[in-house]
């Protein structure tokens, strides 16, 4: 099967066997597919690029429940001093690129979508908002559905909202922030 194969059946619905994700998993990632799909549409993105947008959004967490044993062996040694929380993103992505998938936007999307990148373009920048933004996720439902209506037209500002949110979280919470993250709100506010 051809990586655009892989990321058409993932678009329908079709994970690869390797995916480890529980059923509620599953349903995230089914959701954040949907939000990704109406983007595109609100886009007017083509078929092939609507087609990556829906597929990493089935995508991003394919490997989010597996343990070490199965992340471990594909996660690429830049990302081996993360938490462990970070490391299903960049291994889901080296193991869709060996199975063929060499769309870097949709690699790099997956690969970044936890961690955060300056280098992300709008379909990674989308991949956050959709995971962070999916109607899933109770917590600050009603925050989470205005900037889902403002989206894509305002994928920027949105995306910005989020980050912002994430890092407000880690300074509240005491915890490290993640470089890459600040690098991308460093990016999203140059702009």
């Amino acid at each position: 099967m051809t990586g655009r194969e892989i990321l058409d059946r993932a678009a329908a619905g079709e994970l690869p066997d390797w995916t480890e994700a529980t059923p509620a998993r599953r349903k995230h990632m089914d959701r954040v597919a949907t939000l990704m799909a109406r983007w595109a549409d609100g886009l007017g993105l083509d078929r092939v690029q609507r087609t990556s947008w829906i597929a990493a959004g089935r995508l991003h967490d394919v490997l989010r429940d597996a343990d070490a044993s199965v992340i471990e062996p594909w996660l690429p040694a830049a990302f081996r001093d993360l938490p462990f929380a970070f490391h299903h993103g960049p291994a889901a992505a080296a193991r869709l690129e060996a199975e063929g998938v060499s769309d870097d936007a949709v690699l790099d999307a997956i690969r970044y979508h936890t961690l955060g990148s300056g280098r992300l373009g709008p379909l990674g920048r989308a991949l956050i908002a959709a995971d962070f933004l999916e109607p899933g996720r109770r917590q600050s439902g009603s925050w989470r559905a205005i900037r889902r209506a403002r989206m894509p037209d305002q994928l920027d500002a949105v995306v910005a909202d989020v980050v912002r949110k994430k890092l407000a979280h880690g300074l509240e919470s005491g915890t490290r922030l993640r470089p890459e993250m600040v690098d991308l709100w460093n990016t999203l506010v140059r702009q």
